[in-house]
């Protein structure tokens, strides 16, 4: 046996010296960012807790498939109720925490308005749900149509990378809209780091919308897409260039990222750029750079842009 086990003294790590090294740090950077002490516990959403409020939401919106393992269908109401009351009421003391932590850096509300604000942003929450339910059965129909591999929807649902990103951005996106984009982003990034699928809340997407394989599909904040519209691993919807402030400070919020119509197919790699619009019916082919309108029904493949960007754009 070595040395360190037989004494435990001799493994000491000076943890007193870390703890107040790594306390002067926190401190400087409260100082440097002009933070106030939190004296009443975290002031922020919990990114755990989110993550058990999503499997509960997912749970809740198909308990036969994504629910407990040994649910019945007669106990399903009963399932739903009971885990919609117990994460809604996680969820508003989430929202609570984003809308309190906003109220005390501009002093907008009182804290009697931050808990109707967020009581009020729960329930309009609750009542999407039968609508975010039906947007997730017509992605879940677009998968199992659009993928000759797809040997059921129950197959669709339970392994496909794409569905569960969308089930992760119908429900951030509708959080982002009610005004708690933290929340939202953190329910996005859940995804991202399970998937590999990054799609930022604000993005509106339509009905039916199908991710192939999904690895590496990046969409951005402003970015608008149609319904039935299908991309592949690898897709980049982005920004071209952010204007920027007399400081040099990019301007957020600006319409910056793709406007796809309907029925539009961008295949692997594709990237598109900048507030263009790509219309309805269009292909992107794999790994094309578009950072021009692209006209409806046109076909864009690497080939045809060197040879004639002309042809498919407008």
């Amino acid at each position: 046996m070595s040395d360190l086990a037989l004494d435990p003294r001799a493994a000491s790590f000076d943890l007193q010296h870390v703890v107040s090294e790594l306390a002067a740090v926190r401190q400087r950077w409260r100082e440097a960012q002009q933070r106030s002490t939190e004296p009443g516990g975290r002031e922020l959403p919990s990114r755990e807790a989110l993550s058990d409020i999503v499997k509960g939401l997912r749970g809740a919106l198909f308990p036969m498939r994504l629910g407990p393992s040994d649910l019945r269908q007669e106990s399903e109401d009963f399932y739903v109720g009971h885990t919609l009351d117990s994460v809604l009421h996680g969820l508003l003391h989430q929202v609570r925490l984003e809308l309190s932590y906003a109220a005390r850096h501009d002093a907008s509300q009182s804290e009697a308005q931050v808990d109707a604000h967020a009581l009020h942003i729960v329930r309009e929450f609750a009542h999407a749900l039968p609508h975010i339910r039906e947007l997730l059965d017509s992605d879940v129909t677009a998968a199992f149509e659009g993928d000759p591999a797809a040997r059921s929807v129950d197959e669709v649902l339970l392994c496909y990378p794409g569905i569960e990103a969308m089930i992760h951005h119908r429900l951030a996106h509708r959080l982002y809209a009610m005004g708690v984009p933290l929340l939202a982003r953190l329910v996005a990034e859940l995804a991202h780091a399970q998937t590999g699928i990054d799609i930022h809340p604000g993005a509106t997407i339509g009905a039916g919308f199908f991710i192939d394989h999904g690895t590496g599909v990046v969409i951005g904040e402003t970015a608008v897409i149609g319904q039935r519209v299908r991309v592949y691993q690898a897709v980049t919807l982005g920004a071209k260039s952010f204007p920027t402030d007399a400081d040099g400070h990019p301007v957020k919020g600006l319409p910056r990222h793709p406007h796809v119509h309907d029925d539009v197919v961008i295949y692997a790699g594709a990237t598109v750029l900048g507030r263009v619009t790509i219309g309805k019916g269009a292909s992107i082919g794999g790994n094309v750079w578009v950072t021009h309108d692209v006209a409806p029904g046109a076909q864009v493949t690497q080939a045809r842009s060197q040879r004639d960007e002309s042809v498919a754009m407008l």
